[in-house]
């Protein structure tokens, strides 16, 4: 349990899910957590849902906690931050931004000196799976352990350097969207094969949820546990011999290219 109050500047849906992970987690009570969002109406159902605060003042949100998370589209930040700097103290407060773009030195810029860190979770905090990367400044290393111990308890952490922050959005981040779209098209191949579209997706997202466990909890790399599965003149690796010739892979990985060049170019 954590006993610092946490305020969680953007009710959107990271925000919100944030919220709601770290309720489920145990590691917060709702009384502990505010979320602002400048149209309260937004947010008044996550308040229904979970206890927590909910403000349109993110200055009064700042003053009564002692973690602040800024979850706010980039093109909000510099608002949000230019409202909440001088509300912001160098002992009493550290500051987690979870928004694209905006790297560590340009944080400090604008935040002044401050424990600054960057987290990148994606929108499955919410039920605490999220895979989350973080970097810290050299005032924020003083909080890593206990930073690391909130996003933990949302999921799994890895500690990069800021360089690799791009990398991590599209894949952590956006790499959601890869694996939800990877479940509805094999939900829609299911329909056409036989299966109900609720029974096509149940299937599908069971057989996601247990290829993942299979890696993570096993330290395997995925060849290995399709080897077991493609046997020779068999369903298997006809049907993935097929994928790879209208070109499944290449499809992937330069989707997940043209991602992270996309925000190369929004950083430069």
């Amino acid at each position: 349990m954590i006993s610092k109050n946490i305020a969680i500047l953007g009710g959107g849906n990271l925000g919100s899910s944030i919220a709601k992970g770290l309720i489920k987690s145990g590691l917060m009570q709702p009384r502990q957590i505010t979320v602002t969002n400048l149209d309260l109406s937004l947010i008044e159902q996550l308040k229904e849902d979970t206890g927590v605060n909910i403000t349109t003042n993110n200055a009064e949100a700042v003053s009564n906690a002692k973690i602040v998370i800024i979850a706010v589209k980039p093109t909000a930040a510099h608002f949000i931050i230019n409202e909440i700097k001088e509300t912001l103290q160098t002992d009493k407060h550290v500051v987690i931004s979870v928004i694209s773009g905006i790297k560590l030195p340009n944080l400090e810029e604008l935040l002044g000196d401050i424990p600054v860190i960057r987290a990148m979770p994606n929108t499955a905090i919410a039920i605490r799976e999220s895979m989350t990367a973080l970097s810290f400044n050299e005032k924020g290393l003083a909080y890593k352990d206990e930073v690391v111990e909130i996003f933990n308890q949302l999921g799994a952490t890895m500690i990069i350097p800021e360089a690799q922050m791009p990398a991590a959005t599209v894949l952590a981040s956006c790499g959601i969207a890869f694996a939800l779209r990877f479940m509805r098209a094999a939900s829609q191949g299911g329909i056409e094969i036989g299966f109900s579209s609720k029974q096509s997706l149940e299937v599908a997202a069971q057989i996601m949820k247990g290829a993942s466990k299979l890696i993570i909890e096993n330290g395997t790399h995925p060849e290995p546990e399709i080897d077991k599965v493609t046997t020779p003149l068999g369903v298997t690796i006809k049907s993935l011999n097929k994928m790879e010739h209208e070109g499944f892979s290449s499809s992937l990985v330069q989707g997940v290219v043209t991602g992270y060049n996309k925000i190369l170019e929004t950083e430069s």
